[in-house]
């Protein structure tokens, strides 16, 4: 299994990279339907699909978080090239109402390299995120998208047929 991680970050994005050893329409199912999307990101997503202009909702399946629905509004499919969603990020204490704090953006990239797929997450708007949480709001996600990076690349590549 072969893998790069390259890491960006600012005020307002968090950027992390890795190749994954598979094919780039394995990569994109394992994103874009939901259930398999679920599977490695720790969401109950079973019978639910992602479609543009609408959002999904689910259980957090990851403990600790079990109390928290994960909620997106998906924005973009373009086909084995691109697929993003809005989110309320690190949005786990029930006792705050999100609904009127700004979204970020997650947009996740694929590309051939000849050697498997490069894939790459960006999630960006922190800098509109109310003060008081965002600094907590980009540690945890930053921590959480290594974390869902290695994720997807274990899913895809112990899911494939040899």
């Amino acid at each position: 299994m072969t893998s790069s991680k390259v890491s960006t970050s600012s005020t307002d994005r968090i950027e992390r990279s890795t190749l994954i050893n598979a094919p780039v329409s394995r990569v994109w199912r394992a994103l874009t339907n939901a259930e398999e999307f679920g599977g490695w990101f720790g969401v109950a997503l079973k019978g639910k699909n992602f479609v543009a202009g609408h959002s999904v909702q689910g259980q957090i399946t990851i403990p600790g978080f079990e109390h928290v629905v994960f909620e997106a509004l998906v924005e973009r499919l373009e086909p084995e090239k691109l697929f993003s969603y809005r989110w309320h990020p690190y949005a786990v204490d029930p006792a705050i109402d999100y609904s009127k704090e700004p979204t970020t953006l997650v947009e996740f990239t694929l590309k051939d390299t000849g050697k498997g797929t490069l894939l790459t997450v960006v999630e960006s708007g922190f800098d509109k995120i109310p003060v008081a949480r965002r600094a907590e709001a980009i540690r945890m996600n930053t921590g959480g998208w290594e974390g869902q990076m290695e994720n997807i690349q274990t899913y895809v590549t112990s899911q494939q047929k040899h």
